[in-house]
């Protein structure tokens, strides 16, 4: 398995940098294996995490776990939290872990010396034990594992819309099939193509 420092270099690698969030990333990781019971990274699918941002932290997330989103073990969640939902599929036990509120505050005491408060965060970050980094709680999914992961290989098509909805996220109602965008509403909204004749007349 590789060591810690190793998966800082990875993580590093994607960013052509290391940074405080890539660093409780990583840790967070390790930390979920630790709690779980797991050997990681993982090279299958048992653990699914669910990230709550995006960024750099995820990257730091991933290369600990060796959940991605290209392998469907990774979800986010956007709540703006650096914070992350580990799951063992296999028995549905899931633990969420967050930054423990004062672990900005008390890196400077463990990289007394940093120049600055980014590198006492960067460094302390990684000489600080778990119990003074994070903060550890078990709960419970409020949707189902099945319901999360769905089924590769699965596609319906909407009645609306017409476009084609894989991994079985398509919605029946009234005995027809939607995408979400259409019953819900999604995050764009459809402009009107310029014809061809308003593109001569723009160029004139």
């Amino acid at each position: 398995m590789p060591t810690p420092d190793e998966l800082l270099g990875q993580s590093a690698a994607l960013h052509h940098h290391l940074c405080p969030r890539q660093v409780l990333g990583v840790r967070m990781g390790l930390l979920a294996g630790r709690e779980l019971g797991l050997d990681l990274p993982q090279t299958g699918k048992r653990l699914l995490t669910i990230i709550e941002t995006d960024g750099c932290f995820a990257d730091g997330v991933s290369v600990a776990t060796g959940c991605w989103v290209g392998h469907r073990t990774l979800r986010i969640e956007d709540y703006g939290k650096v914070a992350a939902t580990f799951v063992d599929t296999d028995c549905g036990q899931s633990v969420r872990i967050v930054p423990h509120p004062g672990a900005r505050a008390l890196s400077r005491s463990f990289a007394p010396e940093a120049r600055n408060r980014w590198e006492a965060q960067l460094l302390g970050y990684q000489r600080m034990s778990f119990r003074d980094l994070f903060t550890v709680q078990r709960v419970a999914l409020t949707t189902s594992i099945e319901a999360i992961v769905s089924q590769a290989g699965l596609r319906a098509v909407c009645d609306t819309c017409g476009e084609e909805i894989i991994n079985g996220r398509e919605i029946l109602r009234d005995g027809k099939v939607f995408c979400r965008a259409c019953l819900f509403g999604g995050y764009y909204a459809a402009l009107a193509m310029p014809t061809a004749s308003t593109v001569l007349l723009n160029r004139e």
